[in-house]
């Protein structure tokens, strides 16, 4: 099939840890149908393994399972745009996998973002003090690509020489589709070290191009071990950079069309990052009484809101006209998701995963979980209605008064911001014996707030380092449970507003290509006429209820101090 200008449905890819999705949209950003496709998945201890093979395959069933849903044909579909998570991608010269894993398993080739092998390559990386680490909050995470790198290249050998490219999964994707290797300047700034502001002289976002890249620094890679990848203008991580949307190559080559069941030539936007893309699928949804006039206003006020994209983890964008340096926060990030403004990225690296693992792994889940099924409703709507039961029943003052004697510290899987610390811990004071339902249910009611204070934290501390934070939008999973989103609000006092379109993350996508087909001149004109805004949550305006979670909030920090004093006396002890 061969693609004709006069399609008018956008395609978005979004591949995330467990499945990849795919939506389609109409010229309002209206979801019209999507489809998933499970993926597989290796873990063992730190090590966490996917498969490009299986991703490819699982990307082209869901495209071809939407198509069908929405009853179109590849003809009508105008673009397509991918995201995806920052996980790593190794291929050699052949575009074959090369395997990243100890098993030497050839299929395992994608170090998942979650992956923490790197820790200790990290931390040597960050003991440099190298000035491409102002960027990343003064210090690499192990999620970030060159201490991953590091670990294969001392790990390796094998698979460290052989590998001809190495890219960020989105990056992978569009080169997959289009067989052009320009990475996205979101994927290089985000995770790779890029300095995307080498660029600013050249920005044009009505007429972009692919760019030589010279935002690399050549002394951080040949310091940090890694100086091979200088060669040949670091061609195997990227010699050329565009900004997200840029068309790449001639769109969709005639193999990728056909297992996709799209047409050759279709346009293909440069990537985002699956957060990233959320943040572009859901800035722009503000009530119409909220928007400003003027140009220079409309770009003020979008600095003043803070996206919350609610997943396995929870990634907290915000942009800024100015670039500003805050400690333990990601950023400032020039271009990275919306052009011409500076992104700040905080995190918080296991919020729905953390969820998921105190709840599942509870003594009574499966019971609940049945009767979830029976009543056609999720586990945690189950454990929201009991929680509203539990507080009726008792008399309580408010819902999240529940929580009184239970507090958690949610760093599970380390603290992303803005402590950035991998090897923090969660924490749980005030257990018993009980095992029952409502125990349960505290639990997790302690944890939903553990993590809305985690965001406090990561909102104060943005705003006292001269952010202007005053409004929150949220997608994601985690965004479709109300509880979830109210606690939000109550505790950190700003409204959370929800889009229209809650595949916030999916319209991202599918916002790139519809400008990658020149269907808008800008990304900021595709983002303002397919963003849509829907229910608003504001805070509870009981002062009590303001009350109990400034007190929480201060337990809720005083079990990170604690934590820290207490791995002081035992270093001391077996030191």
């Amino acid at each position: 099939m061969a693609f004709t200008s006069s399609a008018s449905l956008y395609l978005g890819i979004d591949v995330g840890t467990g499945s990849a999705r795919a939506g389609i949209f109409d010229e309002h950003g209206k979801l019209l149908k999507s489809a998933s496709s499970p993926l597989q998945i290796w873990k063992e201890g730190n090590c966490i393994e996917q498969s490009s093979t299986d991703i490819w395959l699982a990307v082209c069933a869901a495209t071809r399972a939407a198509c069908q849903l929405a009853n179109v044909s590849g003809e009508d579909i105008a673009s397509v745009g991918f995201a995806a998570t920052c996980s790593l991608v190794a291929v050699g010269e052949d575009d074959s996998p090369v395997t990243v894993s100890w098993s030497g398993d050839a299929r395992r080739n994608v170090i998942v973002w979650m992956d923490h092998r790197a820790v200790e390559q990290a931390e040597r990386i960050n003991s440099y003090n190298s000035p491409v680490l102002q960027h990343a909050g003064g210090a690499l995470s192990p999620e970030m690509q060159p201490p991953k790198l590091l670990w294969v290249k001392e790990n390796l050998n094998e698979s460290w020489a052989v590998a001809f490219r190495w890219m960020d999964l989105s990056d992978w994707l569009t080169y997959r589709a289009t067989g052009d290797d320009t990475r996205s300047l979101c994927t290089t700034v985000c995770k790779w070290t890029y300095l995307g502001h080498a660029h600013m002289q050249q920005m044009n976002t009505k007429n972009t191009k692919a760019m030589d890249a010279c935002g690399w620094d050549d002394v951080f890679w040949q310091e940090i071990g890694l100086g091979d990848l200088v060669e040949g203008h670091y061609a195997k991580i990227g010699k050329s950079v565009a900004f997200p949307g840029h068309p790449l190559g001639a769109g969709l080559t005639g193999t990728a069309a056909q297992e996709l069941g799209l047409c050759e030539g279709t346009p293909v936007g440069a990537s985002l990052i699956d957060a990233h893309a959320g943040g572009i699928g859901v800035i722009e949804s503000v009530p119409s009484s909220n928007i400003k006039s003027q140009e220079e206003e409309k770009m003020e006020a979008l600095c003043h809101r803070m996206v919350l994209v609610c997943g396995t983890s929870t990634c907290h964008m915000a942009v800024a006209q100015n670039k500003v340096f805050i400690p333990g926060v990601w950023g400032p990030f020039w271009s990275a998701m919306v052009p011409e403004l500076w992104l700040t990225e905080g995190g918080q690296s296991a919020t729905g995963a953390l969820l998921d693992h105190l709840v599942e792994n509870h003594v009574v889940a499966p019971l609940l979980a049945n009767r979830a099924a029976s009543q056609n409703i999720s586990l945690y709507e189950l454990l929201n209605r009991t929680l509203e039961s539990m507080a009726r029943e008792i008399q309580a003052p408010f819902v999240a008064s529940l929580s009184k004697d239970v507090h958690v510290l949610p760093d599970f899987h380390g603290n992303r911001s803005p402590l950035a610390d991998p090897s923090a811990k969660g924490m749980i004071s005030g257990l018993t014996l009980d095992s029952s339902e409502k125990q349960l249910a505290g639990l997790y009611l302690s944890t939903v707030q553990s993590i809305a204070y985690g965001t406090r934290h990561i909102v104060e501390h943005c705003n006292a380092h001269g952010l202007k934070i005053d409004t929150l939008l949220a997608c994601g999973g985690l965004s479709k449970n109300s509880l979830y989103i109210q606690e939000h609000a109550d505790i950190i006092g700003f409204p959370v507003i929800l889009p229209r379109e809650r595949e916030s993350v999916l319209l991202g996508a599918a916002i790139l290509g519809a400008v990658s087909a020149k269907m808008y001149s800008t990304l900021q004109d595709a983002m303002k006429a397919l963003n849509a805004p829907g229910q608003v949550f504001y805070p509870s305006q009981d002062p009590k209820v303001k009350k109990y979670h400034d007190a929480k909030y201060r337990i809720f920090r005083a079990l990170y101090e604690q934590q820290v004093s207490f791995r002081s006396l035992i270093s001391d002890a077996l030191g």
